[in-house]
């Protein structure tokens, strides 16, 4: 099985403690780590070393990161293809583009709403963990040969 932590909108100039410790104890069994996005600063993932991490930038990242990184991605997991990405701008209907720009595909990783989200859209698992920092929320999927499932974590609990 894999474990993956997801993460987003964390908002940060640089990692500060509280961030570690959370981040320790949230992702302490994830394999692989998502950022999608709005992490502002590449520092955010070095918490994370000694981890596979994947990162897209978001709309506040600066100059730096949106050079460094992708607005979007696809991620190969055991059988699974997951495609990550921030957003999709500032549509009501952000779930049916952002289905409408990768499917067909396993799952998409999203972020910009600061609304946790984790459930199938058709055959496409669909997780938005929320703001890290904001909403105190994150998601963790695990991955097994046939399966792929995702749910939604509070700091102190699942929701």
């Amino acid at each position: 099985m894999i474990t993956i932590g997801v993460l987003s909108d964390t908002h940060l100039l640089e990692p500060d403690k509280w961030f570690r410790e959370k981040a320790e104890f949230c992702f302490a069994d994830a394999d692989m780590i998502l950022h999608a996005g709005d992490l502002t600063s590449l520092t955010v993932l070095e918490v994370f070393a000694g981890k596979t991490v994947h990162a897209v930038h978001g709309n506040m990242c600066g100059p730096k990161t949106r050079e460094s990184l992708d607005a979007s991605k696809v991620v190969e997991v055991g059988n699974f293809r997951l495609a990550l990405v921030h957003g999709y701008g500032y549509v009501p209907n952000i779930e049916d583009k952002l289905f409408d720009a990768f499917a067909p595909i396993d799952c998409i990783v999203y972020g910009h709403t600061h609304k946790p989200v984790c459930h199938r859209y058709g055959p496409t698992l669909m997780v938005n963990p929320g703001s890290f920092t904001i909403t105190g929320t994150y998601g963790i999927i695990k991955v097994e040969d046939r399966s792929m499932e995702g749910k939604i974590h509070f700091m102190g609990g699942g929701l």
